[in-house]
């Protein structure tokens, strides 16, 4: 088991390039296809709090599941809400998102997960 988590989606190209950018770098990590193995809510907050996030920043927000739920990221959900919906609703987790022990980042812009293995200037 890697130190390294990849939260991905193999259908996103912004998550496979992330991946393949880890590849490049040597950096072996985990891979958590999060749309068939769903985070807990429990996961789910320790993942933002080592992003820095709360949880309306990593919405999808034009995923049309969200429309179907009849919720916005503006939308005064409470931590606990927003981890309970993304844990039933993980394709309203923005992606792809790579976790390396005490810290984690976006792959948006893929290149965005290096600082945590790299001083970037």
């Amino acid at each position: 088991m890697s130190d390294v988590t990849i939260y991905h989606n193999p259908r996103c190209s912004k998550s496979r390039q992330t991946l393949a950018l880890l590849e490049e770098h040597g950096v072996e990590a985990d891979v958590v296809e999060y749309l068939k193995d769903t985070p807990t809510p429990a996961e789910l907050d320790a993942i933002l709090k080592k992003l820095g996030k709360r949880p309306e920043e990593i919405v999808r927000k034009k995923e049309a599941r969200l429309a179907e739920l009849g919720i916005s990221p503006s939308d005064q959900l409470s931590r606990d809400e927003w981890l309970k919906t993304f844990s039933e609703n993980p394709i309203l987790i923005e992606r792809p998102i790579v976790v390396a022990g005490q810290k984690a980042a976006l792959g948006r812009p893929p290149e965005a997960v290096l600082e945590l293995f790299y001083e970037v200037p």
